[in-house]
């Protein structure tokens, strides 16, 4: 009973700190964290409605089983452990609530694969998506612009993200725009994403991938079709060039502040097809990790 008291108490009074930040996965601003937000409360409810139900009948077999004063502690206890409907039971109940579980979750996996429906009637914006340790870069090709470690965005427009890593593996998120999906080299992933409000919207990098991870973040500004325009048009006539030897220099492991540029480093490469090219660049600027590895210790 001391120890059911002090979970209890410990699970009330984690619930009342919660309350005291928001938590950006429960405050969506876009259909695809809805929809991720709906299925977590789905999950919780129906894991809630399995514990209540396990609690309500571990007391009920306690309270009814319990030995009671002048009881026989020796009395054989009689047990049938052929019963069919017992055996049904509780081999059904798991299935039923695997299938619970698993269909709303598969349902949503899916649908989310595809441009929100909300925006289905809109041509998705495409931004490439590039890690490397640990900074971000992210690729406008139809407008020939790119960024370092922030974008922006139009609002009420899908956004198609394709992302792949020049190194170490790595995973795009923005927690109040939707889940999380990984950057890997030699390979190119995809993720739709939405806002819905105009604002600034906090991203990172959700897998870990050394030193710098924690600092791995970035800025995603949700904009006005008209503001976003206007920006693009500032950075197209504004922003310098990227040569190739100023990429292959950003490429060395470190951090860096936020840049702009009038064209993107697609021009020189496609990580997804040349998963070797990190290499060949630090070869070039001269960059020897097993060098800088031993001289961090």
């Amino acid at each position: 009973m001391k120890l059911f008291k002090s979970l209890f108490l410990s699970s009330m009074l984690m619930t009342f700190l919660s309350g005291c930040s928001s938590l950006p996965v429960l405050d969506p601003k876009g259909p695809v964290g809805e929809a991720q937000k709906d299925l977590i409360f789905w999950s919780i409810a129906l894991m809630l409605i399995i514990v209540a139900v396990v609690f309500a009948l571990f007391t009920f077999i306690v309270v009814k089983y319990r030995e009671r004063p002048g009881q026989d502690s020796d009395e054989p206890i009689l047990v049938d452990d052929h019963n069919k409907w017992l055996e049904i039971t509780w081999t059904g109940i798991p299935v039923i609530i695997v299938i619970l579980l698993a269909v709303p979750t598969v349902k949503t996996i899916y649908e989310l694969e595809e441009p929100p429906q909300s925006s289905e009637d809109k041509e998705p914006l495409v931004i490439h998506a590039t890690s490397a340790d640990w900074k971000w870069f992210f690729s406008y090709p139809e407008q020939g612009i790119e960024t370092v470690n922030y974008l922006h965005i139009p609002e009420d427009r899908p956004i198609q993200f394709k992302l792949v890593s020049a190194d170490s593996m790595a995973a795009l998120w923005i927690p109040r725009l939707g889940g999380q999906e990984y950057n890997m080299s030699g390979m190119m992933t995809q993720l739709y994403l939405q806002a819905d409000e105009t604002g600034v919207y906090n991203g990172r990098n959700a897998n870990f991938n050394g030193e710098g991870f924690a600092e791995m973040q970035f800025k995603v500004y949700a904009q006005t079709e008209e503001e976003f325009g206007d920006w693009v048009e500032d950075v197209q006539t504004e922003a310098p060039k990227l040569t190739q030897d100023e990429y292959d220099h950003l490429l060395v492991p470190g951090h860096t502040e936020v840049q702009e540029f009038s064209n993107t480093h697609l021009d020189y490469v496609n990580h997804a097809q040349q998963a070797d090219y990190v290499l060949e660049a630090w070869e070039r600027v001269g960059y020897d990790p097993e060098e800088d590895e031993s001289s961090s210790h």
